[in-house]
């Protein structure tokens, strides 16, 4: 006996699937790459120009030149390293959160998922309460060693057990590992008092008050670490067909996770030494850079790694723009601009596993 559908009608075909979208052309990505370069340079320009005292754009260029006269010192001395600074920082977050997303397969990767900027936060907390540490320059290599051994702890944790490093288990071992140190890093700076207000600056993220010659002490971690992710961008794209699938095409699937994980804590560990726990702009740069560039990692982590520079750089501008004579720091300026935008993701649910 058939029985008929409720409404008395026939029942209609199945709607096909939409077709795959086509594949951008090599042209429109030059240009998007190309777009976010000059945007960076506009905000290096804008980074040298502003702070309590204006300067004009020609003594800038001027003082870039080697003149000495007005200003120069001041851009020279002051402003060209922290603006280095952040560009390196945001170089090295946008490039990471484009390698997060890829190797978890998850969205909402970046690089806190895998615990590395509160593996960076309990180790500075640390060397404040039990070191007596007091300038940043004291931090870097606290941050940096304890981000390292963070996310090295978030991957062997999530690669036990059948299957090895999957994405959801290590979006699970980084979200442990980061509650875990989250809960230590809390009871070091609320049983010290010296050490909470000490700690309390830096961890709001920000390139002010930082050693001139920071920049040049963690430029060879961020270049390689831009380096290999760039190198794993081919492999990137096979991991997101899924891990069968990437294993058919030939490609390492285990390998390339465990090499894109150290990418990851390399350009993190440099960036959360260097400006603190600045959250958003590996969540936010690539999901933005994503929906002109396509999802392929090649050309993805590099204009990822750009999009970060820009957003660091004009959320450091903005900062001493708002408040001045004071500023506020970058890492308030980039979770004011990322959290609503990350509602707003939610709620057009684009927040999906990402595959090709």
């Amino acid at each position: 006996m058939t029985v008929k559908p409720a409404t008395g009608g026939a029942v209609s075909p199945a709607r096909p699937a939409p077709p795959p979208l086509p594949p951008r052309p090599v042209a429109a990505r030059l240009t998007v790459a190309a777009a976010l370069l000059a945007v960076v340079v506009a905000m290096v320009c804008a980074s040298l120009a502003i702070g309590t005292k204006s300067v004009p754009l020609s003594d800038v260029l001027a003082a870039i030149g080697g003149s000495s006269d007005g200003d120069a010192v001041v851009v020279r001395e002051l402003r060209m390293p922290r603006t280095f600074l952040g560009l390196l920082v945001g170089l090295a977050l946008g490039a990471a959160g484009a390698v997060a997303q890829d190797i978890t397969r998850n969205p909402l990767g970046d690089p806190g998922l895998i615990g590395i900027s509160a593996g960076g936060a309990f180790a500075v907390a640390a060397g404040i309460g039990m070191l007596g540490l007091t300038s940043s320059y004291q931090y870097i290599w606290f941050a940096f060693l304890g981000g390292a051994l963070a996310g090295l702890l978030a991957y062997t944790v999530g690669g036990t057990g059948y299957g090895g490093a999957t994405p959801a288990k290590l979006a699970l071992a980084g979200a442990a590992v980061s509650v875990l140190l989250d809960a230590g890093t809390n009871t070091l700076v609320l049983l010290d008092v010296r050490t909470l207000d000490q700690y309390r600056f830096w961890a709001v993220g920000s390139l002010a008050g930082r050693d001139a010659g920071l920049g040049m002490e963690l430029l060879p971690f961020v270049g390689v670490g831009l380096l290999l992710a760039l190198g794993l961008s081919g492999r990137l794209n096979a991991l997101a067909l899924g891990d069968d699938l990437a294993t058919t095409l030939g490609t390492k699937v285990r390998t390339t996770r465990a090499l894109g994980a150290v990418a990851v804590i390399l350009l993190t560990g440099a960036a959360v030494a260097a400006a603190g726990p600045v959250t958003f702009v590996g969540l936010v740069v690539p999901h933005v850079v994503r929906a002109f560039t396509g999802p392929d990692a090649r050309w993805l982590v590099p204009c990822s790694a750009l999009g970060g520079a820009a957003l660091m750089l004009a959320a450091d501008v903005v900062g001493r723009m708002v408040a001045r004579p004071g500023e506020l720091e970058a890492g308030v300026i980039t979770a004011l601009l990322g959290a609503p935008f990350l509602a707003l993701l939610v709620k057009r649910g684009k927040l999906k596993e990402h595959t090709r």
